[in-house]
């Protein structure tokens, strides 16, 4: 027994003193207050416009991810991996710099152009009516300073200025919290949809005022001409960033749309609540890949150091996942009442489904950012394209065997076959 004691608690000496452990950390205090002012938010929409408006801002959610990924030309992975690369070689910073914020400007005018001119064709495709027209509209003028604030969280993180990092995401979820109370609060489920859509916005104001005096901030590092190299290598990165922010949320409108329609409307909502509640939890897990483990594997070339730092990842998540999920099952029914409503009950059926699939997703994703750190863009497109259209398929499946638990069923087995093909296609780096 004491033999044991001592393994564990030099398992954890050992674990505290990784870099991974240390910006795990540092992110989980803003993952903390995210997920906390996410609580108060989903609780005071769920409760005000319930199952059925929450349905109706996943989708609108869903949109708005496609909307912003176009809006800032897919390029900020690249900006972070390429700044932290060159972060050292002033020119090669200006140069990523400047071309960042060209292709952000020109890509968000003409996306923001498209949503004023077609609003209310967009209010009946994504929302199912013109009712809401001018959400879009709105949208399209404000869409320009949030492709902006993300390109410079971009930038920070690449410079690994990570206090600064967590400080901005803190106040980023404040702001949200305090914005999506003010307008759903006062005007209820159309509050709830215009504030989905613009509150991101504001936050350039904050996140320029934090960032006023780091040294890359002068605007002459912004004013250079565009360039064709970098602007050739962020490309890849476009080719990347729009597949996922496409194929998922694409997936989900596709889905949900059919639940709504076949089914009901409130079925549909339980589906999101879960969904809103995943992507909660998640956050612990995947505000670290974003902050530490994407830029550590795009700085690593040997093999056997990639490989090292994969193993690492796995044995200090998988534990975390393992225990955390388990307790989310056993007080799935207390955090059903808690966040949400009563009229969210029957949406425990999905919880076991859905936490077997996250488990195998954030395993999988592990290997897949392999993909992104090494801008291995054919490969990860069509890898990417391919489950989607997979779990589509599963999804229309399912649904008619098993009702909206269908999704979720189909959701884990869809990443069972994912974390399947990773496995193989990375087994060269894998093995010994």
């Amino acid at each position: 027994m004491g033999k044991i004691t001592h393994k564990i608690t030099d398992l954890f000496k050992r674990a505290s003193k990784a870099d991974i452990v240390k910006v795990f950390s540092l992110t989980s205090v803003s993952t903390l207050v995210k997920m906390l002012t996410g609580f108060v938010s989903v609780k005071v929409v769920a409760s005000i416009i319930g199952p059925a408006g929450v349905a109706l801002v996943g989708q609108l959610n869903n949109f708005a991810t496609i909307a912003m990924s176009l809006s800032s030309g897919g390029i900020n992975n690249g900006i972070t991996k390429y700044i932290s690369e060159f972060k050292n070689d002033e020119g090669k910073v200006r140069t990523y710099l400047s071309t960042a914020l060209r292709i952000t400007v020109i890509c968000s005018l003409c996306v923001g152009v498209a949503m004023i001119v077609l609003n209310r064709l967009l209010s009946r495709l994504i929302l199912q009516t013109e009712e809401y027209w001018y959400v879009f509209l709105i949208f399209g003028f404000t869409i320009l300073l949030y492709a902006l604030n993300l390109m410079l969280l971009s930038v920070v993180n690449g410079f690994k200025e990570f206090k600064k990092y967590v400080k901005i995401n803190i106040a980023n979820s404040v702001v949200g919290l305090c914005f999506t109370l003010v307008f759903v609060l006062t005007l209820g489920l159309p509050g709830a949809l215009v504030s989905a859509v613009t509150y991101q916005s504001v936050m350039l104001f904050i996140t320029m005022w934090m960032v006023r005096k780091s040294s890359w901030a002068a605007w002459s590092n912004f004013n250079e001409r565009l360039n064709r190299l970098a602007s050739k290598q962020y490309f890849k990165y476009t080719l990347m960033t729009l597949t996922t922010a496409a194929t998922v949320p694409i997936s989900q409108l596709l889905l949900r749309s059919y639940v709504i329609s076949e089914i009901s409307p409130i079925e549909a909502g339980w589906w999101e609540a879960m969904n809103r509640l995943s992507n909660m939890y998640l956050m612990v897990i995947t505000t670290s890949f974003t902050v530490y483990y994407m830029p550590r594997l795009s700085e690593l070339s040997d093999k056997y150091e990639l490989r090292r730092e994969i193993f690492k990842a796995y044995k200090l998540i998988v534990p975390i996942l393992i225990v955390g999920f388990a307790l989310i099952y056993l007080f799935r029914h207390l955090i059903i009442k808690i966040l949400f409503s009563p009229e969210f009950l029957p949406m425990e059926n999905l919880f076991i489904w859905q936490l077997i699939g996250d488990f195998f997703k954030i395993c999988s994703w592990l290997l897949a950012y392999i993909m992104i750190a090494k801008a291995m863009t054919k490969k990860f497109v069509a890898t990417e394209l391919s489950f989607t259209m997979i779990y589509i398929a599963l999804g229309f499946v399912f649904i008619k065997w098993n009702g909206v638990v269908g999704i979720v069923q189909a959701y884990l087995l869809n990443y069972i076959l994912y974390m399947s093909y990773m496995l193989f296609a990375f087994k060269n780096i894998l093995r010994k």
